[in-house]
């Protein structure tokens, strides 16, 4: 793959190097009543912000992000916006009406956008970046660094050979997924209901989000978007929108937000890695998510868009030696990750809220207005899809095309419960 990843032509020390800047120094620091950290501002550091769940948003000069340590990136000229519009959407999109059986279907259906903790103290002003600082001192420890920015084995089902099982479960991961493929694919977008599961074990995560893959099945490229609870990553259980992107199906390669040097980011409104808010909670109000992956077809750099309307930012074209040409397949759904799966006691960590797939009444993992962006510029919704799920009594999935407008997805599960012990 050449130099264009980071754990490979960085090495171990240079990932000290990015993340001890992420850290920056706690001690020593006075925040403001109003949230802004006042003195002895880190370097590049414009402003801080305390968020009231306990992050630190550092507002950093946006030419000195750490994207810029990447060697494929030292003399890369921010976009600083998409060179087209992205959301062109025709009624193509979705399917005619029919006829509605659920009761209150497209009441429950109607979610309320989700926004980040940290935004009720504070902005960051023109011309900086939200970077959300690192605390997880314990993670500088050589054991734990490289494990802590590739901590994703996770991989597709796509290029497999005649001999190879498309539905075999691969190691220490279970998804729970709605997928296409058959094309190629230049964006995908979703509606995420956000929620809160349950996650047993530190070294453990629980994720809902939109994948775009290329590449064999044991080493493909991606780059994904959505939200997670994952402590070896955040060190709290708290749900965080997060981005990620490997080169290698994670073997060797893998980033989540800005924790090493590859995605750039434009936005000062949105901090990649903080705190989601508010969360659904059954028989509550639904909150989601919007995220949209697409490329852009001038400057072939892969773009997300959070919320319909704000570029958070970008990865860079020359990150990549396949996706650039597009995807090659999309994945809609869940993933829990554990050294507990495919096994009895079966990890407890729960995907979407811990409840299995509720079409009824949307108590459970849940994404709608799944699209697609091909060579056509028109977001819609795909011509084929399949579900699959690893471990169907531990996590579920349930797709419904019929008597609605727009397909539906609903997926998620308990891990260990009775159907799954």
């Amino acid at each position: 793959m050449g130099n264009g990843f980071c754990s490979h032509v960085l090495g171990f020390n240079g990932m000290v190097i990015i993340l001890f800047v992420l850290i920056s120094v706690v001690s020593g620091n006075k925040i403001s009543e109003s949230g802004t950290e006042v003195n002895h501002l880190p370097r590049h550091v414009v402003k801080s912000i305390q968020s009231e769940d306990g992050d630190i948003i550092d507002c950093i000069d946006i030419y000195k992000q750490p994207a810029f340590a990447h060697p494929a990136l030292r003399d890369h000229k921010i976009q600083m916006a998409p060179s087209y519009e992205p959301t062109v959407e025709t009624m193509a999109a979705t399917r005619p009406a029919k006829t509605k059986t659920f009761k209150n279907r497209y009441e429950q259906s109607s979610m309320i956008v989700a926004s980040q903790i940290w935004k009720k103290n504070g902005s960051c002003p023109d011309g900086t970046v939200p970077v959300r600082r690192f605390q997880n001192k314990g993670l500088l420890e050589s054991n734990s660094l490289e494990a802590y920015v590739r901590n994703k084995p996770t991989h597709p089902v796509t290029q497999l050979n005649d001999d190879e099982n498309p539905n075999s479960q691969l190691p220490n991961r279970s998804k729970a997924i709605l997928l296409t493929l058959g094309y190629i694919y230049s964006g995908a977008k979703a509606d995420i209901k956000v929620w809160d599961p349950s996650v047993e074990s530190d070294d453990e995560y629980s994720t809902s989000r939109v994948s775009l893959q290329s590449g064999p099945y044991y080493d493909f490229e991606s780059i994904e978007s959505g939200w997670a609870v994952n402590p070896r990553v955040y060190g709290d259980k708290k749900t965080r929108l997060y981005v990620y992107w490997t080169v290698d199906g994670s073997k060797a390669t893998g980033c989540f937000d800005l924790t090493c040097p590859g995605f750039v980011q434009t936005s000062k409104e949105i901090a990649l890695g903080a705190a989601i808010y508010p969360i659904s909670v059954a028989n509550g109000l639904p909150y989601q998510i919007t995220t949209y992956i697409f490329k852009d077809p001038n400057t072939s750099n892969w773009w997300m868009q959070y919320g319909e309307k704000i570029n958070v930012g970008y990865w860079p074209h020359n990150l990549f030696s396949l996706i650039i040409s597009g995807a090659e397949s999309v994945e809609w759904g869940g993933e829990v990750y554990s050294l507990k799966l495919g096994q009895s006691p079966h990890t407890a960590t729960e995907m979407g809220n811990g409840e299995y797939p509720d079409p009824i009444f949307g108590d459970s993992g849940y994404m709608k207005r799944m699209r697609v962006l091909d060579n056509s510029r028109i977001l819609k919704f795909p011509e084929w899809v399949s579900t699959y799920a690893d471990e169907y009594n531990c996590y579920d999935v349930y797709y419904i095309s019929d008597y609605v407008e727009d397909p539906e997805f609903y997926y998620g599960g308990p891990g260990r419960s009775y159907k799954c012990p």
